[in-house]
């Protein structure tokens, strides 16, 4: 295999670039599939744990994001991030949204028809994903929470927005450590999956359906013996 990092080695959702396949694509991406808990997963709420005292907080912020197509999907990045999580007592900071279609994830047997991934890292480089589901409606917001739509400047492809837009009122969550669901699937990785879903505008997917790849989502992997937690 040759020595190329991500953004040298093509990889695809299907065929012989496909998520069965990447880890024969380069070594850094054969590296990352080594790590043994792999996401996403069928997520059950009748399979786990309390998940005790250690809280997720949110410390968003309005900040500007420009969007960007690779890795087969649209992907907003921050200019300052200044919006962060803390997690056990460690900041991570948003690095990246993006979404994926049909939802990687699944709850209680349910797949929804998209799901967003908001992406931070502390200062160890250690990732740490938000997970929040949505199905599409005709309803005309972008982000069904009546937020005003003049954030979105996708001609020139700048915004202002609060990244909070994007999560759910009610922040009961599944907790369990994964990987990255793109190549190299690297892990650890901690992973909190919102269990209400939301409702996203078709309007809003439609501004960016030429630069997102269809089916963009892996397939789930084995939950193996991990534990998944549960917070309300």
């Amino acid at each position: 295999m040759k020595k190329k990092r991500n953004m040298d080695v093509e990889w695809s959702y299907s065929g012989a670039n496909g998520p069965e396949h990447w880890h024969t694509l380069c070594d850094w991406y054969a590296e990352g599939a080594k790590y043994p808990y792999q996401s996403p997963i069928h997520l059950v709420h009748g399979d786990t744990q309390a998940i005790g005292d250690e809280v997720l907080s949110f410390h968003y912020k309005k900040e500007k994001f420009t969007e960007k197509e690779f890795k087969n999907t649209i992907h907003f990045v921050p200019y300052n991030t200044e919006s962060y999580v803390v997690f056990k007592g460690v900041e991570y900071h948003l690095t990246d949204i993006h979404f994926h279609m049909p939802s990687e994830h699944v709850i209680d047997d349910t797949q929804t028809e998209l799901e967003f991934h908001l992406v931070h890292t502390n200062a160890k480089q250690e990732n740490l994903v938000v997970g929040v589901l949505f199905n599409l409606t005709d309803k005309l917001n972008w982000i069904c929470n009546d937020q005003d739509d003049s954030i979105w400047d996708f001609d020139h492809h700048i915004q202002w927005f609060d990244p909070s837009i994007f999560l759910p009122e009610k922040h009961s969550h599944f907790h369990y450590v994964g990987s990255l669901t793109t190549p190299p699937t690297k892990g650890p990785v901690n992973w909190f999956v919102f269990d209400t879903i939301g409702e996203m505008s078709r309007l809003f997917i439609e501004e960016f359906r030429e630069e997102v790849l269809e089916n963009n989502n892996r397939p789930l992997q084995e939950k193996k013996d991990r534990p998944i937690y549960y917070s309300e």
